[in-house]
């Protein structure tokens, strides 16, 4: 178990699991559930179990929030607004309880009853396959689609990674990255704890519309990245980013590229062709499947696209593997 984790857990959990649990199926571990008065339940990549032998108390909880929040709450208070808190590692642990509401926004979440530890996993090489299908003289703009769990944030992070770090055809770009929901890189106390390239820098917890136009003004960068577009706003701090000069790379939630062009607040980026690559990922048979690649004009350039069986699965993560275009 990732020693992180580990130091945040209760010690009778840890335990359990390393006396419960092989070393090849923790490599497989995707979350970890605690709610009150229940036992612990373990999340797989195939399949969950609970932890027999302990149930998570009150006490527990408390304890366990006085650790994530370094024993001063209000210290993570704009975190606790959001759901959640990313802990040293790039792990990220989800909250519910009690909200307290005042004017209509969430202020705090109180009396906290369940928590939901997501482990944080670098997939080294998810992207190597789809990379030579981006580049075209230089860098093509490029919208990453897909629906939940489809692999959309881990094949962004690595392409993030191969353009900052450059590659034979082409020396590394300045990225910018706006992590809004500090998904990507992770960041802890503002250092990125995933690897996303050498000349690329990160604007995290920040809204994405604000912080692409702050990147654009004080980066100077080559290429701006970010998450889950869709708001109006972050539409017009594309558009604006594009006017510039500035490549783009991002991603939105979809299961088509229909379903794209029938969002109104996308019409603006179709409309002007700021895209010249729309990849549709798919969730199966394992995420991070490329259903097709499309260009500009939204003609498939390929079908083709295949990665190793673990590229962005859950392995070994002692084991890397490159596989570089192969059609």
């Amino acid at each position: 178990m990732d020693k992180f984790i580990a130091s945040y857990l209760p010690t009778t959990i840890t335990s359990l699991i390393k006396a419960n649990i092989s070393q090849q199926a923790l490599n497989q571990l995707e979350e970890i559930r605690l709610r009150v008065g229940h036992q612990v339940q373990l999340i797989f990549s195939d399949h969950s179990q609970f932890l027999e032998g302990f149930v998570f108390y009150e006490n527990d909880a408390n304890a366990l929030l006085a650790r994530i929040s370094d024993f001063s709450v209000y210290r993570l208070e704009e975190e606790l607004r959001n759901g959640f808190i990313t802990i040293r590692g790039g792990h990220r642990i989800g909250i519910s309880g009690q909200v307290t509401v005042e004017n209509g926004s969430v202020q705090a979440i109180t009396n906290v009853t369940s928590f939901n530890v997501r482990i944080a996993s670098e997939r080294f090489g998810a992207a190597n396959h789809i990379l030579p299908y981006l580049f075209e003289h230089e860098i093509q703009n490029t919208l990453l689609i897909g629906p939940p769990k489809s692999g959309k944030t881990t094949i962004l992070r690595d392409l993030i990674r191969l353009i900052s770090t450059g590659t034979e055809q082409f020396t590394g770009q300045r990225v910018s990255l706006v992590d809004e929901r500090s998904e990507i890189a992770a960041a802890f106390q503002g250092v990125p704890q995933h690897d996303v390239g050498p000349l690329t820098d990160v604007m995290s917890d920040c809204p994405k519309a604000e912080g692409m136009m702050m990147m654009v003004r004080s980066m100077s960068p080559e290429l701006l990245a970010v998450d889950e577009i869709g708001r109006k706003e972050d539409v017009d701090s594309l558009m604006e980013a594009v006017y510039t000069g500035v490549g783009l790379i991002c991603s939105v939630h979809g299961h088509t590229l229909s379903d794209i062009k029938q969002r109104p607040q996308l019409q603006p980026l179709l409309k002007q062709g700021v895209f010249q690559r729309f990849i549709l990922l798919n969730s199966l048979p394992q995420p991070g499947t490329v259903h097709a690649i499309y260009n500009h004009q939204r003609e498939i350039i390929t079908t083709k696209v295949r990665s190793h069986s673990h590229e962005v699965g859950r392995r070994d993560p002692n084991s890397i593997n490159v596989y570089m275009g192969r059609n």
